[in-house]
C-alpha cells in the first residue's frame, strides 16, 4: 500500500511540474506580423538573472538572415539582427510580465513592453509594446 502512495505522489509531482512549465512565457515562439499575419521569425524567451529576456534566434527570409540593426540605438547598433536581444529587463507583476522594453529591428524603436500567456494551452503570446497611452498587439505561437 506505501509503494502505491509514494507512485502516485511522484506521478501528481511531475504533472503539477508540466502543468507549471507549460504555463511559462520561457522557451520559442513563432514572431507574426499583426498588420500582414506574415510569420516572420522565432524568438527564444529565457531568464537571466531574475529576469526575461528575449532574443531572434532564426529569421525566415533569407534576405533578412544576415542584415545589421542600422536603426538600433546604444550598443545594438549594427549588431545582426539574428541574435539580437529585443525584449530586455522584464519582471513578473501578476499574469504577465513588464518593466521591461521590446525593440522593433525592423526601425530600430524601442517600447515598453509587455508580454502575456494567452489562448487555451497557453500556446499563444501577447506581446504588446506601448508607447505613453498608445499600443501595439501581436500575437506570438509556441513553438513545440
Amino acid at each position: 500500500m506505501m509503494k502505491n502512495n509514494k507512485y502516485y505522489l511522484v506521478v501528481l509531482i511531475l504533472l503539477m511540474t508540466l502543468t507549471v512549465s507549460a504555463q511559462s512565457v520561457l522557451g520559442k515562439w513563432k514572431t507574426v506580423d499583426d498588420e500582414t499575419g506574415e510569420e516572420k521569425s522565432i524568438v527564444e524567451i529565457y531568464k537571466e538573472n531574475g529576469k526575461i529576456y528575449g532574443k531572434i534566434i532564426e529569421i525566415f527570409d533569407p534576405e533578412k538572415r544576415d542584415l545589421p540593426c542600422k536603426f538600433c540605438k546604444g550598443d545594438d547598433y549594427n549588431k545582426p539582427v539574428l541574435g539580437l536581444k529585443i525584449i530586455k529587463d522584464m519582471v513578473k507583476s501578476g499574469n504577465a510580465y513588464k518593466k521591461g522594453t521590446i525593440t522593433n529591428p525592423e526601425d530600430g524603436k524601442t517600447y515598453e513592453c509587455r508580454l502575456k500567456l494567452d489562448g487555451d494551452n497557453n500556446d499563444r503570446l501577447q506581446v504588446r509594446g506601448y508607447i505613453a497611452f498608445f499600443y501595439r498587439t501581436q500575437y506570438w505561437l509556441r513553438v513545440q
